[in-house]
């Protein structure tokens, strides 16, 4: 598969038990199935990338009229979530129309799955960046504040990226390095051992591992 990943849905964690008996924690995930719905390439664009497309009901009416543009330009059905993915060959033939599924993927591969985390709203700094606090008893007046945030004499201000209370989570975060447990093609899911960046039911982007340890 000369596309770098695939486009899918976090459904949630289960457990898989290996050959020895140990339980093995994993992510289930609904790799696809995806459609070409644009070829970007290095004479016309710079590089050489796929637009993905997850197929997924949608009503037309939900559909503004440039996507609907879009959609009809590639003979495709309208989907909710697009994704635009690296070709690893520049001379792969992946066209417009063709399908990306998880059979792209083997067991015992790595993978990188990027997610939005879970918000979590504004959060104070033993939620946020785990400070400990400080004594809950004994007449104690500091219990969850931050404490000192910077020297007194030197340098005389609050150094840059100090952990302040703020807002905690919806943020893009990738899971690296998480190994390929199972697949079912005929389900279109991928298990991944480890947990994934977001709720049920959120999208997820499943790429090849970059950085394999």
């Amino acid at each position: 598969m000369g596309v770098n990943g695939i486009l899918g849905i976090k459904l949630g964690m289960t457990q898989v038990f290996a050959d020895d008996g140990t339980a093995v924690p994993c992510t289930v995930l609904q790799a696809g199935p995806c459609v070409v719905t644009q070829r970007r390439t290095k004479d016309k664009d710079g590089y050489d990338a796929v637009q993905l497309g997850l197929v997924e009901f949608i009503k037309p009416q939900r559909v503004n009229k440039a996507m609907t543009g879009h959609f009809k330009k590639a003979n495709v059905a309208p989907m909710r979530y697009l994704g635009e993915m690296r070709v690893e060959d520049s001379k792969d033939e992946t066209k417009v129309g063709d399908r990306v599924l998880v059979d792209g993927f083997k067991v015992g591969e790595y993978v990188d799955v990027s997610g939005v985390s879970k918000g979590k709203g504004f959060q104070g700094g033993v939620k946020r960046w785990h400070y400990r606090g400080g004594e809950a008893s004994h007449g104690s007046m500091f219990h969850r504040a931050p404490g000192g945030i910077g020297a007194s004499s030197f340098p005389s201000r609050v150094w840059k990226g100090q952990h302040f209370p703020g807002h905690m989570g919806n943020e893009r975060k990738t899971a690296q390095n998480l190994r390929v447990v199972k697949i079912d093609s005929e389900e279109n899911l991928l298990l991944v051992r480890g947990s994934v960046a977001g709720p049920a039911g959120s999208y997820i982007i499943i790429r090849r591992a970059k950085k394999i340890r």
